[in-house]
């Protein structure tokens, strides 16, 4: 038996925490005072809610891919049963 420094489920463990940690970082780094000049913009000009429908139709059409993507699966899981 290998002796490892860490188990599989530690290093997931670590994997994980440094991924919640790193971008939190990033965002405690920033000051407070500069804002989101470009979304204050688009805001102005209305543009926003063309950003907010780009978003959330990439966003539909991903789990719309993922729901058939989960029949197919399931499905050839049947055939194999079978």
């Amino acid at each position: 038996m290998k002796n490892n420094w860490l188990n599989p489920f530690s290093r997931r463990a670590l994997l994980a925490l440094a991924a919640v940690l790193l971008p939190l970082s990033v965002v405690l780094a920033q000051t407070p005072e500069a804002g989101p000049e470009m979304a204050d913009q688009l805001r102005q000009d209305g543009k926003i809610y063309v950003v907010v429908a780009v978003i959330v139709v990439i966003v539909v059409g991903l789990l719309a891919y993922l729901v058939s993507i989960d029949r197919k699966v399931s499905r050839l899981e049947r055939e194999l049963r079978d």
